[in-house]
């Protein structure tokens, strides 16, 4: 069976990080999770960036209009620090909000740890792109893409991008009945 390949941008947001204070966790914690789960040939665009929220806005923009990528992901800045801005740049540059995903993603890490609550995560479309705000450790990243992955295909499919699918005995994609493709 052959998949549709499909263009993902990864954006770790980290000060530190982007200045060379310590090494990134995030981009690589999230290469191998879609590397372990998505059954799609993937293309990974990746930025490391400070906690900006113009430079975020622009690499948004970038990576959802210029380099065309039905998934986004972002990683760090979503805490009440006055660094975190990502999600003000994410809903700055949205064209639909998606509630769900941000109090999914909030329910998902409040089975882990009491202090989700002070998450601000957020879910949105920009064109045929779906953004969703992550958090920034390797662990919680996992947690909460297992958590909430099975939506995201679907919502691609609205959105006009590629059919993804996960590899068997990961993640249960779900769409409903009249949206599914017949086997190949």
């Amino acid at each position: 069976m052959t998949h549709d390949p499909v263009r993902i941008g990864l954006i770790s947001i980290s000060d530190r990080a982007s200045s060379g204070i310590y090494e990134d966790q995030g981009l690589p914690a999230l290469q191998a999770w879609l590397g372990e789960v998505l059954a799609n040939p993937a293309e990974f665009v990746t930025r490391l960036i400070p906690d900006e929220q113009a430079l975020l806005e622009a690499t948004l923009i970038e990576l959802a209009d210029t380099e065309q990528c039905s998934l986004i992901l972002t990683t760090g800045g979503t805490g009440p620090a006055p660094r975190d801005v990502t999600p003000e740049a994410t809903l700055a540059v949205a064209h639909k909000v998606l509630p769900g995903f941000g109090e999914a993603m909030r329910a998902v890490s409040l089975k882990y740890v009491p202090t989700a609550i002070l998450s601000r995560q957020v879910g949105v479309t920009r064109g045929a792109s779906l953004i969703l705000n992550l958090p920034g450790q390797p662990k919680a990243i996992k947690e909460t893409l297992d958590g909430i992955f099975a939506a995201v295909p679907y919502c691609i499919d609205l959105i006009g991008g590629p059919y993804l699918e996960a590899r068997p005995g990961t993640i249960a994609v779900f769409r409903p009945k009249s949206a599914l493709r017949p086997p190949a």
